[in-house]
């Protein structure tokens, strides 16, 4: 029989199961039928077992004797543990148990450690495994038959001759020998303990099976039994693995060839095996090239603590070297005792630097220091549990029981003194014994030019002195008492304890406290924090505690502000249960003690960072950002003033989010789907509200914040360019709406209105939009100069505010410009950037000077007095003003492109403003939209006002003109809608109108004007096609989005199709009779492209968008085989929604009142005034704008 080709491995998909490579329903199964476990009930009915057959693999030569077919996973990454090279592989006949004639062809392969067979060459992973330790001898039994014999079982195989038999008998025999040498040199009998064992349900199995995780491998048995025994299912290699919750007790490892489904006896369990997977995978993952340059100190390869051998785990700011039981026990001492991080995986941390601190002190100086003084009675061992460890390491880190006393301990000035001395030598175990001992870190050398160790360290060139000093600035000194250290060295051990001592609480509460909580409902309790809980009693001598919680448990800390409640300071504990607990003290000293423990006691080591400042709230929230819009991740936050600093699960430490430079805070969502959406520039971050109360807590929190909090405008919300909002929001509307008002700025407003718009500004100014018809011009401008005379440092506050004025009084024109200058520069940041865009505004409105009577002498008069607070008691006040509009090119360093987009945003605004006058129509609905041509740079970009009734071929044809493009016969120049967020693009069809898609677009979005690439190809199949249907095969994937963030499901999956006039069904196959799925074609928007990261089969691929009657949004992605297969689907698609029209028989050049200049970014709003008054100013405007520049 002829052996059917199969396809090479790169056409095949990356993930693929194996046990059921194309249909869902099919599961790993037992052994097949009529190998040993035929007879077994357990498996009676189900599939045959492993067989990847679709997974085709290249073939490689071998040395002389039978051709060796790589492993399926042999090209894939390699952890630290390399695969035991093959020894021989070949097909062999095996003979079932039960001694029946029929023999079954299996792949054999034979390795150093272990025998496999397979049902192919192709598999991953094999029927069964055999151990070659547990091979007691292989033996021949007859003609081209011979036996694998362990201690109870018989493997009997055929080779198809004499010759093959003997060299697999030979081959057998010489690992089995090696195998025998190797264990009387190591000493060691029997395989090592697996890192975590047990029984685990396996879906495919109807029998429980014994699962081992051991070092970078997980190991499936039948049973107990058979471990032991050394005979098994197969292992999976975890560095091609990936393990993921399912459900309440279930979680899948996932391989590219494989997902394997388990089941736990219970949530606990389950999570026990989580870990221990996901450790698996990290010891797959990781690298021996820190390690082996640690250990090469002969100290640092034995743990510090218990001695055990090849520590990989390490303690970067007490600087020893530890063993991974070890470690786990340092993490619970907390970041502020030991900051534990991985040898192997964590190799970012790991610089030249500290390793080489870790060479010169490591193990033999920590423990000089550290256990000086341990007992051989409390000496830990490998073996030791880890009660016995825990104890010993808070001993000995926490209370410093056992450390080498330094001769200065107890004299906090001597300590800091040696400490600065020590730090500009190379004596790094000097400076080890000072901080022990409670040097401060941080204390004052005594020389203003370096003025903590660390500078001193950094003056005098000392690198490895630096690298210590950092990694301790937050270590916490040990607690000892320093007048009875020498009669504690052998003292009995205490309890484990971190905080303990009276605090006064409420009862708690299963909602947000809008209220103050007087004193009386406050009770006396003393509370312990310890192992992780905290409890509360009635008094010091209670043994029961009235109630305790968990710090698992806990979610989130908050610290309101002094005397909110009964007790002048108080702080929140928030629960996963939706309880809310209140806890008050009198002394700040000892409330911020405590809130600091029980941060300690539930923050984990990766966000140790967010505990460095004073926060306001603190704790874990659900999120999305970035690229990772999927699905939520938990990540933890840290509310400190204005600032949100985060710390996300790969440990990534996020730039924080300055909250009153946000462009957005909103609210999505309702009741229990609640998503908070915070808008900087360049990034969104959606913060979830899955618990209800501390995510209320939260949303409070973080609008106080984002508010103004003061009157200084450094308090106030800023945009990007540190401009207060209130002063954008004001100069921004009168320019669009009141440069040729007259007496703009002179004329006050109405006092009522003007209050109420300046306490609506001040209260949330990024939520005012001033709207004409809504605000008058007058109101808007007597709120701004209200808001400037108000400030109490003014503008130029006070410090300088003199001189500016004496400045105004230097005859010497050159003399005084360099001066303002200089002034200019001393300001600080905020009050800088608002004083430049004030000038900036008051020269654009002194350009309207013959329609809006305020020309730079009336402006001086006016905001002379308003900026410097002098009411008019002095002249020099309007002086510097009109200085500084005179001259503002200069004083203000502005060049020629800015004054260019200056001069266009005013001239576009205006010139609206006359069209609208002359013709009599509103532009309210215009907006201006930037559009580029062929790409998005800055160079190729047009601003473009778009009215309401602008099609996608006259914006087309609007941009080709401005550039003065040519349009040759077959260019089917387009308007596209391009999501660069998505990676899709989408033809605008020529008819449809572009404001609504305006409307729509996201930040991440933007029109682009290039040529059609395909639109001739796609011309031709209409033309040649019968009928207005098409079906066939394409690969599927669903995507369901939630306020637009997106929520995956599965891969890609074929499908099949039928688009029609009407709709789009999908068929999971061609001879289904019922549609799985159908889509009215209209309402679809179908866009060219799928991202990346979703890892399509093919390049040819289109996103389709349907928006649901609720507005909820759906995606799906659909890939074609071939490209031309792709034109003919979207040249359909654009057929039956367009009723046939695709492409319009003869492009008409539609003439059209458009602005000629180029627009600005400023959004439209109508502006009032006379025509006379606004063809005037645009006049003299327009006609040379040079000019009105010269004087400056």
């Amino acid at each position: 029989m002829t052996k059917k080709e199969e396809p090479p491995l790169s056409r095949v998909p990356r993930a693929v199961r194996v046990a059921s490579l194309l249909s869902e329903g099919e599961e790993l199964s037992g052994d097949d039928l009529g190998d040993e476990d035929e007879d077994d009930p357990a498996y009676e009915g189900l599939p045959n077992g492993w067989h990847a057959g679709s997974l085709s693999l290249r073939l490689l030569s071998s040395p002389p004797g039978p051709e060796l077919l790589p492993h399926p996973m042999d090209g894939l990454p390699r952890g630290p543990t390399p695969r035991t090279p093959v020894i021989k592989a070949g097909w062999l006949d095996k003979n079932p148990p039960q001694g029946s004639y029929i023999y079954q062809k299996r792949w054999v392969r034979l390795d150093a450690d272990y025998l496999q067979y397979f049902d192919s060459s192709k598999d991953a992973y094999s029927k069964r495994f055999v151990s070659v330790a547990c091979i007691s001898r292989v033996a021949a039994i007859g003609e081209q038959k011979f036996e694998v014999i362990t201690n109870n079982r018989t493997f009997a195989f055929r080779a198809e001759s004499d010759v093959e038999r003997k060299e697999w008998m030979q081959a057998l025999q010489q690992a089995v020998a090696e195998q025998r040498a190797r264990a009387r040199l190591s000493g060691v009998r029997g395989p090592e303990p697996p890192d975590h064992a047990g029984s685990l349900e396996l879906r495919g199995f109807k029998s429980k099976l014994h699962v081992t995780v051991a070092g970078d491998r997980v190991q499936l048995y039948k049973n107990l039994e058979e471990y032991h025994l050394g005979i098994g299912i197969t292992f999976i290699d975890m560095s091609v693995g990936n393990v993921k919750d399912a459900d309440r007790r279930g979680f899948d490892l996932t391989t590219p060839y494989r997902i394997f489904s388990f089941s736990a006896e219970s949530e606990l369990e389950k999570e026990q095996w989580l870990e221990a997977m996901q450790g698996a995978i990290a010891e797959a993952l990781s690298t021996l090239e820190v390690a082996e340059r640690i250990w090469a100190a002969a100290p640092n390869r034995l743990c510090a603590d218990c001695g055990a051998a090849q520590p990989d785990w390490a303690s970067i700011n007490l600087c020893v070297v530890i063993c991974k039981c070890c470690a786990g026990e340092h993490r619970g001492l907390g970041a502020g005792i030991s900051k534990v991080r991985s040898l192997k995986m964590d190799r970012k941390v790991w610089t030249e630097t500290l390793i080489e601190l870790f060479l010169q002190l490591g193990n033999a100086a920590g423990n000089r220091f550290w256990a000086a003084n341990v007992p051989p009675s409390e000496a830990l061992q490998p073996s030791s549990s880890p009660g016995a460890r825990r104890r010993h390491l808070e001993a000995k880190y926490r209370e410093g029981k056992y450390r080498r006393y330094h001769p200065l301990f107890g004299n906090q000035e001597e300590l800091d003194k040696a400490l600065c001395a020590a730090v500009t030598t190379s004596d790094l175990a000097e400076t080890q014994a000072l901080l022990g001992c409670g040097a401060g870190v941080g204390c004052f050398s005594g020389d203003p030019e370096a003025s903590t160790p660390l500078a001193l360290a950094e003056q005098a060139g000392q690198t490895l002195q630096m690298e210590f000093l950092r990694n301790n600035r937050t270590t916490e000194v040990p607690r000892l008492d320093s007048t009875k250290a020498l009669e504690k060295h052998y003292s009995v051990v205490l309890p484990t304890v971190s905080h303990c001592g009276f605090l006064y609480k409420t009862a708690s509460a299963g909602k947000v406290l809008q209220d103050r909580r007087a004193r009386e409902e406050f009770s006396r309790r003393w509370c312990v924090l310890s192992d992780g809980v905290l409890s509360y009693y009635e008094n010091e001598r209670t043994v029961t505690p009235n109630g305790e919680i968990r710090a698992s448990e806990i979610v989130c800390l908050a610290v309101p502000p002094p005397d909110t409640h009964g007790f002048e300071h108080t702080f929140e504990v928030y629960t996963e249960g939706e309880r809310l607990y209140l806890f008050g003290l009198e002394s700040a000293d000892l409330a911020r003690e405590w809130v600091k423990c029980i941060a300690k006691a539930f923050v984990p080591p990766l966000a140790e960072e967010l505990l460095a400042r004073d926060f306001q709230r603190l704790g874990r929230l659900p999120y999305k950002a970035g690229l990772s819009l999927q699905r939520a991740q938990e990540g933890w936050f840290s509310l400190a003033g204005s600032e949100l600093h985060a710390i996300f699960p790969e440990g990534s430490r996020e730039e924080p989010l300055q909250l009153r430079k946000l462009q957005e805070l909103s609210i999505q969502g309702d009741g229990e789907n609640q998503v908070l959406v915070l808008v900087e520039r360049r990034r969104t971050l959606y913060i979830q509200g899955e618990r209800r109360l501390d995510f209320t807590g939260w949303l409070g929190a973080i609008q106080k914040a984002a508010a103004s909090s003061g009157d200084t405008l450094s308090e106030q919300q800023l945009g990007d360019s540190d401009i207060p909002v209130i002063v954008y929001r004001c100069v921004d509307y009168i320019t669009q709406c009141g440069l040729t008002s007259e007496g703009i700025y002179r004329k006050c407003g109405q006092t009522s209105k003007t209050q109420r718009l300046l306490e609506s500004l001040r209260q949330d100014a990024r939520s005012v939009h001033l709207k004409e018809g809504e605000q008058h011009v007058d109101d808007v401008s007597s709120a701004l100069k209200r808001f400037l005379r108000d400030l109490p440092d003014g503008l130029f506050t006070r410090a300088q505010r003199l001189t500016w004025l004496e400045a105004s009084e230097i005859e010497d024109e050159e003399k005084k410009i360099a001066k303002y200058r200089e002034l200019l520069a001393y300001l600080p940041p905020v009050n800088r950037a608002t004083v430049k865009a004030l000038i900036s505004h008051l020269y654009c409105v002194q350009c309207f000077s013959d329609t809006n009577q305020m020309n730079t002498h009336n402006l001086a008069i006016v905001f002379g007095p308003t900026l410097f607070q002098t009411d008019g008691q002095d002249y020099k006040a309007g002086r510097v003003v009109e200085d500084l509009i005179g001259h503002y090119v200069v004083v203000f360093s502005v060049d020629e492109e800015e004054l260019r987009k200056q001069r266009e945003e005013i001239t576009a605004i205006v010139k609206m403003r006359v069209a609208g006058a002359a013709s009599g129509t509103q532009h309210a609905g215009d907006f201006i939209c930037t559009v580029y041509l062929e790409e998005k740079k800055a160079e190729t970009e047009q601003h473009v006002k778009i009215p309401a009734s602008m099609t996608a071929e006259e914006l087309t044809l609007e941009i080709l003109d401005r550039r003065n493009v040519g349009v040759r016969e077959k260019d089917y120049w387009t308007c596209f809608e391009v999501n660069e967020k998505e990676e899709a693009e989408r033809p605008l069809h020529f008819a449809e109108k572009v404001l609504p898609i305006l409307h729509g677009l996201g930040t991440d979005s933007c029109l682009v004007v290039k040529r059609h690439q395909s639109m001739e190809a796609m011309l031709l199949y209409l033309a040649s096609r019968v009928g207005d249907t098409k079906h066939g095969m394409m690969k599927f994937r669903e995507d369901r989005s939630l306020l637009g963030l997106g929520l995956p499901s599965g891969g890609f999956h074929d499908r099949y199709f039928i688009l029609n006039s009407s709709c789009l069904r999908l068929y999971k196959e061609v001879r289904s009779h019922r549609p799985e799925k159908e889509w009215p074609v209209k309402s679809l928007k179908v866009y060219l492209g799928v991202k990346k990261k979703l890892r399509p089969p093919t390049c040819w691929g289109f996103t389709v968008v349907h928006e649901t009657e609720k507005h909820e949004k759906q995606q799906w992605y659909l890939c074609c085989d071939t490209q031309m297969e792709l034109r003919e689907w979207f040249a359909t698609f654009l057929f039956v929604q367009h009723d046939g029209l695709v492409w319009p028989s003869e492009p008409s050049r539609v003439s059209r009142a458009v602005p000629e200049a180029r627009l600005g970014s400023v959004s439209l709003i109508p502006l009032r005034g006379s025509e006379n008054e606004m063809r005037r100013s645009v006049a003299a405007f327009t006609a040379d704008p040079l000019s009105l520049l010269r004087n400056v």
